[in-house]
């Protein structure tokens, strides 16, 4: 069902990112910014990885220096069927944890210092696991493409303030003419937002449940959702608040503060998350 629903909400951001192109320049419009947002979706598919780890200033863990991660990662990356992601360490004394990459092939899977300071080792199998499920079920393509169409929607919209404030009554404006191209402006970025952030809740949980079953202990996660969330909101990520786009990738959204409490959240609620990982394990209802 997730799966049906995440297709759904990409066809529906695809739809809009159209709509917009149309609203803002016809049919040429339309079409030219069809090829844009090609071209950005080819570009982040192949550097999307690379950019992210520069971003974070994450460095490659080797078998020699983190033993033990790498232990886990293997076990259940075999569990999985899927190739060894490359593990790397971002210096931040926030917990986080977070999976890039195109393909399980060209995978990469991070962890915090911060992190590995407050988990114990079977919660960090539970991050661990929860990850590899996101790398497994291509999640950070899937993640890649939405925020690329978003993205590129915001530039449209912006286009159509332009064009609404500044083009006069002309075809520039549109076919709904510049109070339409204002409109457009305001409202698709909301729009495009909110489906993305419906994509981004849909697949933690269904990560969640991977990774509880990839660990075969979902408490191990549960346990460790608690620790993170406690830290992650009394401690900034300097990194992500720079770059908020990026905060889809984390298990734990990393803008710590009031966001972690708005309709415009990167992640469900961690107590809901808690909650069906506690009903996973004692098999006390369905998933959902």
């Amino acid at each position: 069902m997730n799966t049906l629903r995440t297709g759904l909400l990409i066809a529906a951001l695809t739809a809009l990112f159209m709509a917009v192109g149309y609203l803002v320049g016809g049919a040429s419009g339309m079409a030219i910014a069809f090829v844009l947002a090609l071209g950005m979706n080819l570009f982040a598919y192949w550097n999307s990885d690379r950019m992210v780890l520069s971003l974070y200033g994450a460095r490659e863990l080797d078998r020699a220096s983190a033993p033990a991660i790498h232990g886990i990662v293997e076990q259940l990356a075999d569990r999985a069927e899927i190739p060894m992601p490359k593990l790397y360490l971002v210096d931040q004394a926030q917990p986080n944890a977070f999976a890039t990459g195109r393909d399980p092939q060209h995978a990469a899977l991070s962890v915090t210092s911060g992190l590995l300071r407050i988990v114990d080792h079977e919660e960090l199998a539970g991050v661990l696991a929860h990850e590899l499920g996101h790398i497994k079920h291509r999640d950070t393509l899937t993640m890649t493409i939405t925020a690329t169409i978003a993205g590129a929607i915001g530039m449209l919209a912006n286009f159509a303030f332009f064009l609404g404030a500044f083009g006069g009554r002309d075809e520039r404006s549109g076919p709904l003419g510049p109070l339409g191209g204002i409109l457009v402006a305001l409202l698709a970025p909301v729009a495009a937002s909110l489906v993305q952030l419906a994509i981004s809740r849909s697949r933690e949980y269904e990560a969640d449940r991977a990774g509880a079953e990839l660990s075969g202990h979902p408490l191990w996660l549960a346990s460790a959702l608690e620790k993170i969330e406690a830290r992650a909101e009394a401690t900034p990520n300097p990194v992500a608040a720079a770059h908020p786009a990026t905060a889809h990738l984390f298990i734990v959204n990393p803008l710590a503060g009031a966001s972690l409490k708005s309709l415009f959240t990167s992640h469900p609620a961690t107590a809901d998350r808690i909650r069906r990982l506690r009903q996973m394990a004692g098999a006390a209802g369905p998933w959902g």
